[in-house]
């Protein structure tokens, strides 16, 4: 009985980091480029009460006896299947159709990635950089920030196949040389969650692959005035959360019923 009390325990553990993964995928349910996170579970140890040859008349048995001693959290999975496209007028705001992401320099030097389009040019010196909305410049395909001149009207900027376009003195649209950098992974989920909608390269993500430079991957699109939104399911998640607490309560019944057997094996004496 004590063993079910540890045994309820740990899945209440495991349920209760369930509803906060539930919880954070509702709450980044309008986030931009948001990736939906699956709880995976794994059994603990088990304990063998039986083995196989221990019978009455010594002889073998076919079959063990193993209680199992509980649950835990294995690891959170990323899904990163593609968001659905809402349309977000703006030269600076961009959808990714595919598998890339975009290449992101952080203040510390460090390059992080994100499927966020939701970008901007700031004043950077004497020109305009091409920046999140948290100012970290955003890599050009030769891994460099994307600036252009201060005499540029932003808002004319198009982008074709990733490559940023300006109208010449006929009103022609020219390309400026300046292509947005896309990147993928062999494994995306094995990449590391840095908050902001950030991710960081990992041994288990595999090294980051630059589509201008590898041509055996398939090419990411970019979608100008749309935005990726979440891959979130509303009703799914409400669902999950059905289940994880319906789970939560069960265990919660197995500690209450342990406590209950073991308070009447204590008034036997009586």
């Amino acid at each position: 009985m004590v063993r079910s009390l540890w045994t309820g325990a740990t899945g209440m553990i495991a349920q209760q980091l369930n509803v906060d993964n539930i919880s954070n995928n509702l709450a980044n349910v309008n986030t931009t480029g948001y990736k939906t996170e699956v709880m995976e579970f794994k059994s603990l140890l088990y304990q063998t009460i039986q083995t196989k040859t221990t019978t009455a008349n010594g002889e073998n048995k076919p079959i063990g006896a193993e209680v199992g001693l509980g649950t835990r959290n294995s690891s959170i999975t990323s899904i990163f299947t593609q968001g659905s496209l809402l349309e977000t007028p703006g030269p600076t705001n961009f959808a990714i159709d595919g598998n890339g992401f975009f290449g992101v320099r952080a203040a510390d030097g460090s390059i992080h990635y994100t499927r966020n389009g939701n970008l901007t040019f700031a004043i950077a010196g004497d020109g305009m950089m091409l920046t999140t909305t948290d100012g970290l410049p955003i890599l050009s395909s030769t891994g460099e920030p994307i600036t252009v001149s201060s005499d540029i009207v932003v808002s004319k900027i198009t982008v074709q196949d990733g490559t940023l376009y300006y109208p010449n003195e006929n009103n022609i649209p020219t390309s400026m040389g300046i292509k947005i950098g896309m990147w993928q992974f062999n494994n995306p989920a094995g990449l590391k969650k840095d908050g902001d909608s950030l991710f960081s390269v990992t041994e288990a993500s595999g090294a980051a692959m630059n589509e201008a430079e590898n041509t055996n991957l398939k090419k990411s699109k970019l979608i100008q005035g749309y935005l990726e939104g979440s891959n979130v399911q509303i009703a799914d998640e409400m669902v999950n959360l059905i289940v994880a607490q319906r789970a939560y309560e069960m265990n919660s019944k197995v500690i209450t019923t342990s406590d209950e057997m073991l308070q009447q094996a204590n008034q036997l004496k009586r």
